[in-house]
């Protein structure tokens, strides 16, 4: 099931991705087609306070993903409402001071980030005051992303980021053509662009199917805190990136003083952000999934999800790679429409920087399964490390030894640097050459349930239900466990499996369904997940008098405590019933 889930959410999450990178990517497609070379050196010496506004923003979402993640493991529907009143004001208070801010101050925010001369300062100011005045729809779109999710609500937000596709470059025409808005025109083109993409991913959160219930009562400091502590690693990598953009433009300006190199590198870094879409994916999946199944301690779970997005990312990084090296020219061509030396250089320079996303992809599942798994000083140094330490020394290195044509490979060679350096240390700190996948997360001797205090099975029909109901009592008395005891475990197996089997399975459809056991602590631990129509046997079957509910009902009450959540279009039900005489 892990696998079918990583693949599904795969789609949604690179999709997702693409909401920031999409519009600074159609922005600086028509600027550098209608605008030319010194719009894009604008839109280069721009682009660290606008990925600022996003670095908070996916900060605050990485949060979300790792508490939300947390409360579902749990089994908590109550405690995910609460992230969901918390992260909605937060994204919206933050956004409405950060546009003001930007808004007012666009002048001298140009003049700080490296604009010298009148035209590049109004050029620069200009962009940063149109694209901020939608800061509240860009963080407002990267906080619900992660909660779309959790619903299953893939389809929409695939919707949405159509329609803001289409606005984008709708609004970029009218302002080169009809308003003649310039560099202002095209950052307040985004800002609609956003803000029609919120609308539309907005009204599933405005409609009865929502399963998320806001409320000012839910909004908490002590979860904000949580989302801060949640996402303080992303803080060091989005730092960093932020920081190796400037850095960068800084080593190019002082290789060409003509600002040709800069605006190249916006072309490669835009069209390299939009590829980049796949590594965030990719981390994102692995954060959200990482984080539920550390909560539930699943270590078999975790091992298969590593090596799902192993296989995913190297799929998806060398199909896109391939396309990279293939259509250079052809992507290069829609910034820079004229041939010459100048175009040269940047398809030199994108085909460079593609074959560096193996290695990133890869990067991005280990930092972010370590940082689901609990081993936040690893994400944090792998960041500063491949964020900005790494690749700035790469391109130090090989500006002296290669020129400017050389210096292009500084992506390539820091995010191999970096997987090499994550390797070593596996293997500094297992004291072995190693691959294993357990050994590559990292993981304490200790974690998870021993695979004799656990059960697991996947149902495939109600004969499949039998079985393990007869497993789970014998498992239960070999572990100390009473006949009364046994006999209500395998009672809740057998109606709740049941009923999930008959009501549940669709036909002509081929369900996933799985029930696991586990004993710890003298707690008995049932966990049923199922991708059938979404069914809430707690809260439903209380008000329930029918003799069809009565063996649910009856399941439920030998049960201690029970909790159901609907999440990533998966039923999960966690049962606890307790050995109170031990």
């Amino acid at each position: 099931m892990i696998g079918k889930l990583v693949r599904r959410m795969l789609v949604a999450q690179v999709l997702s991705a693409l909401t920031v990178s999409l519009c600074l990517l159609i922005d600086n497609m028509m600027i550098g087609r209608y605008l030319g070379v010194p719009a894009l050196a604008a839109d280069s010496l721009a682009n660290p306070l606008l990925l600022a506004l996003g670095a908070v923003g996916t900060i605050l979402a990485t949060g979300v993903q790792v508490a939300c993640g947390k409360s579902l493991g749990k089994g908590s529907q109550a405690e995910t409402n609460v992230c969901y009143s918390t992260a909605v004001v937060t994204a919206l208070v933050f956004s409405a001071v950060f546009a003001l801010f930007a808004v007012t101050l666009h002048v001298p925010l140009a003049k700080l980030l490296g604009a010298n001369e009148a035209q590049l300062i109004k050029d620069t100011g200009g962009y940063i005051a149109g694209f901020s005045i939608g800061a509240p729809a860009t963080v407002l779109a990267l906080i619900l992303i992660p909660f779309l999710q959790i619903a299953g609500q893939s389809g929409l937000l695939v919707v949405a980021v159509l329609m803001m596709t289409v606005t984008d470059v709708t609004f970029d025409l009218l302002s080169v053509f009809v308003f003649k808005g310039g560099m202002f025109g095209m950052g307040l083109a985004s800002s609609l662009s956003y803000y029609v993409a919120v609308i539309i991913a907005g009204s599933y959160f405005l409609s009865h199917k929502c399963v998320f219930k806001f409320s000012f009562s839910g909004v908490k400091l002590s979860k904000l805190k949580e989302f801060l502590i949640g996402g303080a690693p992303t803080v060091f990598w989005l730092a960093a990136s932020v920081l190796l953009v400037f850095v960068m433009n800084m080593i190019l300006m002082d290789m060409d003083s003509s600002n040709t190199l800069v605006a190249a590198f916006t072309v490669v870094s835009t069209i390299g952000n939009a590829s980049n879409c796949i590594s965030t994916g990719t981390g994102g999946v692995a954060l959200t999934l990482s984080s539920v199944l550390y909560t539930e301690e699943d270590r078999t779970g975790l091992k298969v999800l590593l090596n799902t997005l192993f296989v995913a990312a190297a799929t998806m990084a060398a199909a896109v790679t391939a396309a990279l090296l293939i259509f250079a020219p052809q992507l290069v061509s829609l910034f820079i429409p004229e041939g010459g030396t100048y175009q040269d250089t940047v398809i030199f320079a994108l085909r460079m920087y593609s074959l560096g996303l193996l290695p990133y992809c890869i990067n991005s599942a280990f930092k972010s399964c370590y940082q689901g798994t609990g081993r936040v000083k690893h994400m944090e140094t792998i960041s500063v490390l491949e964020g900005i330490v790494l690749p700035v020394a790469a391109a130090l290195m090989l500006r002296q030894t290669g020129g400017s044509s050389a210096v292009w490979c500084y992506f390539l060679v820091g995010e191999v640097l970096t997987l090499m350096g994550i390797v070593m240390w596996v293997w500094l700190k297992k004291r072995a050459v190693t691959l294993r996948t357990e050994d590559l997360l990292l993981l304490d001797s200790g974690f998870g349930v021993p695979l004799e205090d656990m059960l697991e099975a996947d149902i495939r029909d109600i004969n499949d239900v039998i079985d393990l109901s007869c497993a789970a009592s014998e498992f239960c008395r070999a572990h100390g466990g009473d006949e009364r005891l046994s006999a209500n475990l395998a009672l809740c197996v057998e109606e709740m499996g049941t009923n999930i089997v008959t009501h549940g399975f669709a036909p002509n459809k081929k369900n996933n369904f799985s029930i696991r056991l586990q004993y710890k602590d003298n707690h008995w631990t049932l966990r049923f997940r199922d991708d059938c129509k979404a069914f809430d046997p707690v809260s439903h079957i209380a008000d329930q008098k029918s003799s069809e509910s009565m063996g649910i009902r009856l399941a439920m009450r030998t049960a201690d405590e029970a909790r159901y959540t609907y999440s990533m279009n998966l039923n999960n039900l966690m049962m606890i019933l307790c050995d109170k005489k031990r």
